[in-house]
């Protein structure tokens, strides 16, 4: 059963970093013109910088969640969601990035520390695989609407 788990660990690190069927997070964000963080083309809902913000504060949740008990998320969906297009300066926008990173290998830590399977004591049946697979599957979903962003734009690579 250890390597088994030895296993599903490096595969959730694999699609926790951005998997093998889609762009992961540092690629969708790559070289991207600060200057078109605040777009929302063709009526869409969000801006880039609003989908990188909530994919910031749900994936902090989620790592927090999984190592404090005493951890309250923030309220939904309001709290999750930034109300600004974009971010206030660069340096704003480059700490979200820097966030963003450091907390999913903070998360990815966790793997390797934890029995993937053991409920969480102060959850209501969550374990660190489910955890980890929200995360996954959560920034999945977002990362996509940022590359259709980037493509509506003329600012995806080819």
């Amino acid at each position: 059963m250890e390597n088994q788990t030895s296993i599903l660990v490096t595969e959730l690190k694999k699609l926790l970093n951005g998997g093998g069927a889609h762009v992961g997070f540092k690629d969708a964000v790559a070289n991207l013109p600060f200057n078109l963080l605040g777009e929302k083309p063709y009526n869409l809902p969000y801006s880039i910088w609003q989908l990188v913000e909530h994919i910031k504060i749900a994936q902090w949740d989620m790592l927090e969640f999984s190592k404090d008990g005493s951890h309250r998320s923030p309220k939904w969906p309001e709290e999750y969601w930034p109300k600004e297009l974009v971010p206030k300066d660069e340096h704003a926008w480059n700490n979200t990035l820097k966030q963003i990173d450091a907390d999913l290998k903070e998360f990815i830590a966790l793997l390797d520390a934890s029995d993937l399977y053991v409920p969480i004591p102060h959850g209501d049946g969550q374990s660190i695989l489910r955890e980890a697979l929200q995360i996954a599957d959560h920034n999945a979903y977002h990362i996509a609407e940022i590359v259709v962003i980037r493509r509506l734009l003329g600012a995806w690579k080819s």
